[in-house]
């Protein structure tokens, strides 16, 4: 079974090429003031050119409002918008409607997370489950945390779903086995330090991906 990998939060060209050359299939750029791996719209647009038709990439924004994500879509052009804040039901359908494709993250601690995830596969084009930010958290994602991989293990969805959080190479193969994800997400897993890239780790995390769990 082949798995997709996105490297999320890239924070240059450099990394971005790195992701295309290891054989990611998504990127991530990051619109969030509080995230190190921030970039203003003049960096992404850079970026985002580098990984155009080589991957298909999503531009994470958490709550933004419509004049925020028409200056993102104007800007970079993303496959997709990821959503990693607040945003309801209606709010993600709009914002869908009026920009495009949308991947909503969605955050899991325990099984009865999973209660809200139907209401949003109508809605969205894509989920991805991360785990829930530590209380007080500026921020929903991108802490290197994970959550119990087996709690997805036999669930089914009628949207493609990522697994995300506290991924790297030395877990991301069990965390495949666990879960049952087809498709993962990584970004504090692949870095030599925050907002920082290692190709060498991006080229190992997929490499791992693609490995059978040693016992």
């Amino acid at each position: 079974m082949a798995i997709s990998v996105k490297i999320c939060g890239l924070t240059s060209v450099e990394a971005a090429e790195a992701a295309a050359r290891a054989g990611a299939a998504y990127g991530g750029l990051v619109f969030h003031p509080d995230s190190p791996r921030n970039l203003s719209l003049e960096a992404a647009w850079g970026i985002a050119s580098a990984m155009r038709g080589k991957l298909k990439f999503a531009a994470l924004v958490a709550d933004a409002d419509n004049d925020q994500l028409a200056a993102i879509i104007d800007a970079v052009r993303p496959d997709f918008l990821q959503l990693h804040g607040n945003e309801s039901l209606a709010r993600t359908q709009d914002i869908r409607v009026r920009f495009g494709a949308v991947i909503k993250a969605l955050p899991i601690a325990e099984a009865a997370d999973f209660n809200a995830v139907a209401p949003y596969e109508a809605v969205a084009d894509m989920l991805l489950f991360d785990a829930k930010p530590p209380k007080g958290a500026a921020r929903a994602g991108g802490h290197g945390a994970a959550f119990d991989w087996t709690l997805l293990k036999g669930r089914t969805f009628s949207r493609p779903w990522l697994l995300a959080g506290g991924l790297d190479a030395a877990n991301v193969a069990r965390a495949i086995e666990l879960s049952g994800a087809t498709m993962v997400d990584v970004s504090s897993g692949v870095e030599s330090a925050p907002g920082i890239k290692s190709p060498e780790l991006i080229a190992n995390f997929i490499a791992a991906t693609r490995q059978p769990v040693q016992a």
